[in-house]
């Protein structure tokens, strides 16, 4: 459905939230929520900045919200790396962040928990594996070893396999995967690469290749995101199998096409109540400041989610977008609304499903995601890490939370850019910021 016009005002009375009048810019939440009474930032409000984001705040953004396209609003606003100065970021009241680990780091993106609670972070630039390990005297990590430095090509993705008792480290390099031998416990990995996939499609840009396997580990997925913005895939065909979530057996065997118009999921993760697949999704750019919301979604087997012809699935289909008006209409009714939106240009990265106990006002099954921050917005928005409450592994009501911020400096300086996420077996949360290089830790101290 082609949209025209002032969206904000014709498509308030499709938005199904549960306190409206004249298109407020705030809304009452029901017992639905874990925040009762609190305001949620709605409509136009919820369109945020770097400068609204706050601990605390709650956003609700809505398929009735999306404008439309304002290509002329475009700009490209890439931030700049400032020196941190000693800044740290921001958590909620009773939330203490410290800094864990730094130092050789190059590049550090994606990190995970192996189920001995030794953390894996992938570092990208460096070409290796870091794996961290318990908490020191002074708050950092107490161990710290390279676990392989060889076989990786600006890898990203890692997952274990299988899970409880793993006997490979898989990674997802740019255009392969490749496992490693391991045994729970070594921080060194045992044996060389071996290559499981070797023909991922790798040319153009979004190179993450994200790896995670199904709750009973006989599905492995494999994110690759698009090679352009939008590029037809019928005219390009180096957009053959991106935009897509790819499915392996876990020896290497290739299955089919999960999930298809996936613009770019970056982060994927497997939801511990449901074991549907989730993506952490960024969406396209040049359509105007806000367009399009970036997302976090349940990937529906066989789904289409619009890239490159539409987005943002509704009552009416998906949105064409109109660089590639007329096309393909046969399809538009088949896009998929995502389950969460998030903010246009956001850089929505990493994800993961809280597994702790040690969060007051979280709970076990909450999503947690790495907004790395935007460059095709002025003014720019994300830097921070956002929380999304879930309940019987759905979303309460589809908002999230801004909980982690203060990655910016009040001149607007970009000093860290949050891009992994995870959940340390202590509880505590485990944040990579590739803009300091810094692994950062979140507990709560009730302080």
């Amino acid at each position: 459905m082609a949209v025209t016009g002032n969206s904000f005002g014709k498509r308030c009375a499709m938005v199904p939230t549960l306190v409206i009048a004249g298109c407020l810019s705030v809304l009452v939440l029901t017992s639905a929520s874990r925040a009762v009474g609190q305001t949620v930032k709605t409509h136009e409000a919820a369109f945020e900045t770097w400068s609204d984001e706050k601990p605390g705040n709650r956003v609700l953004l809505t398929y009735a919200d999306i404008p439309a396209p304002h290509p002329e609003e475009s700009v490209a606003r890439f931030p700049a790396i400032v020196a941190r100065n000693g800044a740290v970021p921001i958590a909620k009241p009773g939330y203490k962040v410290t800094l864990y680990a730094e130092g050789d780091f190059k590049q550090p993106r994606l990190v995970r928990t192996a189920p001995n609670g030794d953390l894996f972070v992938v570092d990208v630039a460096a070409k290796t594996i870091v794996v961290l390990r318990g908490v020191g005297p002074d708050g950092k990590a107490a161990q710290r070893a390279v676990f392989a430095d060889t076989g990786m090509d600006r890898a990203f993705g890692l997952s274990f396999w299988p899970a409880k008792n793993p006997k490979y480290v898989y990674v997802g390099n740019i255009s392969s995967v490749v496992r490693f031998p391991y045994t729970p416990g070594q921080m060194k990995a045992s044996g060389p690469a071996e290559v499981i996939v070797k023909d991922l499609p790798g040319a153009g840009g979004h190179f993450t290749r994200d790896v995670v396997f199904s709750k009973d580990d006989s599905r492995m997925f494999v994110s690759v995101g698009s090679g352009s913005n939008v590029d037809d895939p019928d005219t390009h065909p180096g957009e053959f199998h991106r935009a897509d979530v790819l499915e392996y057996k876990p020896d290497g065997t290739f299955v089919k096409v999960f999930a298809s118009g996936i613009r770019n999921c970056v982060g994927e993760a497997i939801n511990p109540i449901t074991g549907d697949l989730w993506c952490s999704v960024n969406e396209r750019d040049q359509l105007g400041n806000h367009l399009v919301p970036d997302y976090i979604t349940s990937v529906k087997e066989g789904g289409f989610y619009g890239w490159p012809w539409f987005y943002m699935g509704g009552p009416s289909g998906g949105i064409q977008d109109p660089r590639h008006a007329g096309k393909h209409p046969e399809l538009q009714s088949k896009v998929i609304t995502p389950d969460v939106l998030m903010q246009p240009h956001n850089g929505s990265l990493q994800m993961t499903f809280y597994d702790g106990k040690a969060m007051p006002g979280v709970a076990t099954g909450d999503i947690f995601a790495a907004e790395h921050g935007s460059w095709n917005r002025e003014p720019r928005t994300g830097y921070e890490v956002a929380h999304i409450p879930m309940k019987n592994g759905k979303p309460t009501t589809g908002e999230y939370e801004d909980f982690v911020t203060g990655f910016v400096n009040s001149e607007g300086g970009v000093w860290g850019r949050p891009v992994g996420i995870t959940t340390a077996k202590d509880g505590a949360l485990i944040i990579v910021d590739d803009g300091s290089n810094i692994v950062w830790r979140v507990a709560y101290t009730g302080k």
